[in-house]
């Protein structure tokens, strides 16, 4: 038994000699260009015989013509071997990742590495195949961020709804679906004219959509009508007002829950919240709303009103 570049020779089963006739006429016939007469002599001499070079000249060449499914399945066979031929696994792992599998290049590349951790060229490839990867990984992201933007930016305008929707949208200067995802129902319902059916009509439209009203919200994204009302606060209110933590208040623990469930954190983002908002919020009531009322008052602000 013999070893050959990592591979065990069986001597004697086959027809080593005429394996060896045949593979000789293969090189005979890559010399002089013949590639399709040198793959049917290394057909035969794989057929004879159990040299693994002789499987791999074979692969090699095929790949080289374009017969690549079989190129490949002569490659994996070497590869499965107790001691896997290196360069079948730097070949296999080429045709990996053009054909983009870069999981499967990377792991022959490894299993070079393992047994040649200074083997130059699998050091060189495995750097390509991870620059693949990454850069596989960020076009990816991008795309879906471009695309999901491009929904975003959706004006509500190009949605089925009612006039009377459209009306209340409009005044509230929801302009996109990205502005109506940052909203809460309890909002919408707070401004006037804004009925049930209004909300019904649009949570069913964003419902076929796998969307739902305030979820923008809770990605920690603020509404173009909350942003516009902090903006306005700025003019009216000292930013180191608006900047103080809730916990200024000293509100009762229901009062918190409720803050909490909005994840209010400070003052000003409270300011820019409506009654409607705090009175949906479970175990809310009117003893909770007067209290943070009355301590928004006592800092010169007050909840949000929407005419």
């Amino acid at each position: 038994m013999n070893q050959q570049n990592g591979l065990e020779t069986v001597i004697g089963s086959g027809n080593p000699a005429q394996a060896d006739n045949h593979y000789e006429a293969a090189i005979e016939h890559e010399k002089n260009g013949f590639r399709i007469g040198a793959i049917e002599e290394l057909r035969q001499a794989v057929a004879h015989g159990t040299n693994p070079e002789h499987k791999f000249k074979l692969a090699y060449l095929l790949d080289l013509v374009g017969e690549e499914s079989e190129a490949i399945s002569l490659y994996e066979e070497l590869t499965s071997a107790e001691r896997p031929h290196i360069s079948s696994l730097l070949n296999l792992s080429v045709i990996y990742e053009d054909r983009g599998n870069l999981n499967a290049a990377e792991k022959c590349l490894r299993q070079i590495l393992d047994t040649e951790p200074n083997h130059k060229r699998a050091k060189l490839y495995i750097v390509d195949v991870q620059s693949s990867t990454d850069m596989y990984y960020d076009e990816e992201i991008a795309r879906d961020a471009a695309k999901n933007a491009a929904m975003m930016n959706t004006p509500v305008t190009d949605f089925e709804l009612s006039v009377r929707a459209r009306n209340c949208l409009k005044k509230m200067e929801i302009r996109t679906l990205g502005d109506l995802l940052k909203v809460s129902e309890n909002e919408l319902l707070s401004y006037k004219n804004f009925g049930e059916t209004s909300l019904v009509e649009i949570k069913h439209m964003l419902t076929a959509r796998n969307l739902r009203l305030g979820q923008g919200a809770e990605s920690g994204h603020i509404s173009r009508v909350h942003q516009d009302r902090y903006d306005e606060l700025l003019n009216h209110a000292p930013e180191q007002i608006l900047k103080q933590p809730v916990s200024a208040l000293n509100l009762t623990v229901r009062a918190r829950k409720a803050l909490q469930a909005l994840n209010i954190q400070s003052l000003g983002e409270l300011a820019i919240r409506t009654e409607a908002e705090l009175m949906g919020i479970k175990n809310f009531g009117n003893t909770s709303l007067v209290e943070i009322s009355a301590k928004l008052k006592k800092h010169g602000l007050e909840l949000r009103n929407i005419d």
